[in-house]
């Protein structure tokens, strides 16, 4: 596993230029919503009289962005993917979700990685009277590694753990957007540590 994890390294190394054009696009991508949530507050802010939302079960589903970190001093690399959860509340404001994801990045050489992490855990939300209603999560459970690289190709497995939180809008009583969720994900591969981040975006239906 680890020949491969390195044959993955050199061959991420080879392109930097294309990972360096990758990360400025997800900065932009950030700043822009960073940009529409501080409008979003603004517009959300003057709203006085709106109910806040108690669903108690969300089913969310959209798009994840995520860069990964292969220790071992080589570069990281990016993965784009789906990610999906349930979250069920036991009240306003606690509840537990279950969190999967999937992520593939395909380079020169032949390279092909894919990573899945299944976390559940307990998560908080902050419901107050406007249509924006930040959360909080602590996830846990375990994370799959799938790569190849010419000839070679292998699989891992680990313990794994995210911790992060995001901002639903309102739109509404069964659906709202996830306008950014923004996680610390940590994975064990190769015997070494990732630190990687992830955010993602898209639709919350509400029961």
């Amino acid at each position: 596993m680890s020949l491969v994890v390195l044959a993955v390294a050199r061959g991420h190394e080879a392109c930097n230029i294309r990972l360096s054009f990758a990360g400025e696009s997800m900065a932009r991508f950030l700043g822009l919503l960073i940009s529409i949530a501080l409008v979003l507050s603004c517009f959300a802010a003057a709203q006085d009289h709106f109910a806040p939302d108690y669903s108690k079960v969300e089913i969310f589903g959209g798009y994840q962005f995520t860069h990964v970190a292969l220790g071992h001093d080589f570069n990281g690399f990016n993965l784009n993917g789906w990610n999906a959860s349930v979250n069920g509340y036991f009240n306003k404001y606690l509840g537990m979700s279950a969190d999967f994801s999937g992520g593939r990045y395909g380079g020169l050489f032949g390279v092909n990685s894919k990573v899945y992490p299944y976390l559940f855990g307990p998560t908080a939300r902050f419901p107050k009277h406007t249509k924006m209603t930040p959360f909080g999560h602590f996830l846990f459970g375990v994370a799959h590694l799938k790569t190849s690289s010419l000839s070679l190709s292998g699989s891992d497995n680990s313990f794994s753990w995210a911790m992060g939180g995001g901002l639903d809008v309102y739109v509404s009583p069964k659906f709202s957007v996830r306008l950014a969720e923004a996680d610390w994900l940590r994975t064990q591969f190769a015997d070494s540590t990732q630190n990687n981040f992830r955010c993602s975006g898209g639709v919350v239906i509400k029961f």
